[in-house]
């Protein structure tokens, strides 16, 4: 990107605007974005340039133009009566190709902030007063007195204590950098930020050890949603320890000595480097909330209602930063509701489901109750599991192992929850949120017209299936007659 596309707007030292938006994150431009068309005037105040926030820049698209490039390569070496050589690696090519395509979406964001005479201010921004806050920039800093606020300055990795200051300890946004491929690779973490990364530099060559605390890849997933990517994984990687803690021991010119602890025992390995991935923390501790009233917990989140107001009522809060799902899909919805109310609609955030995706390999995709929270909460649901070895799509595709499966309440027969493990599954899982919020049932799902053949016909057969009027296998209650 030129310097000319990414240089801020030089505003005077002082600026009054109908709506100031803290962070340009997907939360914060959108709602910078929304407030403009309904006719307010807009600062926006991110930290960084370009806008994008950290989705953009250091996040969900520098992974997933990644996670495209190593899936290219696992296709290629697994495609059945087709040999091709050995990849050839040009990283320096690699990362200047995910760079390009944050720049030209960068200077998408831009663009749309320059049509709709939105102020740009770069720097760090405190809040001075419940209207005023302060931007730090690179040059110089500027006052910016606000009618309306709205917060979305989002999140932080966490940073595990007793880790070194050492360049080989990275977070997301270090390993996203790409700065070299190391020859042993200590993920921390077996969520969806530790799997994706895991399987980047996996397909780029690196011998991958991933730890994760708990018993299961992706807690808080379902089992069955999770077992056939562990399986996968459990052949490809040096290493999957589970229920495991990790403890630094020392960095060395060799390497980062851990040890790690499993109820079987311990071991100590040295690794080239060590990839952090244990979740983000909020960011409402480090914009002084303090000054304009807004109430920040120890966790750094800031609680608001269905109106994304918090306790201070012209001052609204989005995305990563009131809490957990922390999602830019959940951020941009809230967005819109924020700046509309901001500009005196009647709105509130009021969302059934907000769908979860690992872009994996394969793609796990749930949404709704999972059985594990229908559990615990008592609800009672039925669950119509489709194995896709039925798909001829699948099987044509070599996804056969995946499956899709729908939790039905057994009374109403309206869907509850659904959860897809397979090729797509991050755009499968869309129609089974829309039933969701159109409050559909089994039938409804099972009687919409699917193509053939497709992934999608999955969802159609799994409400088949909980309708007992599947013919692609035999349904759970088939008597012969």
């Amino acid at each position: 990107m030129t310097a000319q596309a990414s240089a801020p707007h030089r505003p005077d030292p002082s600026v009054e605007t109908e709506l100031m938006v803290l962070g340009a994150g997907p939360g914060g431009y959108t709602a910078a974005f929304r407030a403009a068309d309904l006719g307010k005037r807009v600062v926006l105040v991110d930290s960084a340039a370009p806008l994008g926030g950290v989705c953009l820049n250091h996040g969900c698209i520098p992974s997933k133009s990644l996670l495209h490039t190593a899936k290219v390569i696992r296709d290629a070496g697994g495609l059945e009566g087709v040999r091709f050589g050995s990849p050839q690696l040009d990283l320096d090519a690699i990362r200047a190709g995910k760079d390009r395509i944050i720049a030209r979406m960068a200077r998408g964001l831009s663009a749309l902030a320059r049509q709709r005479g939105i102020t740009v201010l770069q720097g760090h921004g405190r809040f001075t007063s419940a209207n005023g806050l302060q931007v730090a920039g690179p040059e110089r800093s500027t006052a910016v007195r606000f009618d309306k606020a709205i917060i979305a300055c989002g999140s932080a990795p966490v940073r595990l204590p007793g880790l070194p200051q050492d360049p080989r300890v990275m977070d997301s946004t270090a390993a996203l950098a790409l700065a070299d491929i190391p020859r042993r690779l200590l993920i921390v973490g077996g969520g969806i930020i530790g799997l994706e990364m895991a399987q980047i530099y996996d397909a780029l060559g690196a011998r991958i050890t991933l730890v994760e605390r708990m018993d299961q890849l992706l807690p808080g997933a379902d089992a069955d949603l999770v077992l056939p990517l562990a399986r996968k994984l459990g052949r490809r990687y040096e290493r999957i320890c589970l229920g495991t803690q990790m403890h630094f021991l020392a960095a060395t010119d060799q390497g980062l000595r851990v040890r790690l602890d499993d109820k079987g025992g311990q071991i100590e390995e040295t690794y080239d480097r060590i990839l952090v991935a244990v979740g983000r923390h909020p960011n409402g501790a480090n914009i002084g909330a303090e000054a304009a009233g807004v109430h920040v917990d120890a966790r750094g989140i800031i609680a608001v209602d269905a109106q994304m107001r918090t306790n201070v009522a012209h001052i609204f809060a989005i995305g990563d930063v009131v809490g957990e799902p922390m999602l830019a899909h959940k951020a941009s919805h809230e967005a819109r509701v924020a700046a509309g109310v901001a500009c005196g609609q009647d709105l509130r955030f009021d969302a059934r489901t907000i769908p979860c995706v690992a872009y994996t390999d394969p793609e796990i995709a749930w949404m709704g109750l999972t059985e594990l929270e229908a559990t615990r909460r008592g609800i009672p649901f039925e669950n119509f599991t489709l194995p896709w070895h039925v798909s001829g799509r699948a099987m044509s595709s070599g996804s056969g192992d995946g499956l899709t499966k729908l939790l039905i309440d057994p009374v109403s027969r309206r869907i509850l929850g659904a959860g897809i493990v397979g090729a797509c599954a991050g755009d499968l899982i869309a129609e089974a949120v829309f039933a969701l919020e159109m409050d559909a049932d089994a039938g409804d799902l099972a009687l919409a017209i699917h193509p053939h053949p497709t992934f999608s016909e999955t969802l159609a057969l799994a409400a088949e299936l909980a309708e007992g009027t599947i013919t692609d296998m035999l349904p759970p209650s088939y008597s012969r007659g």
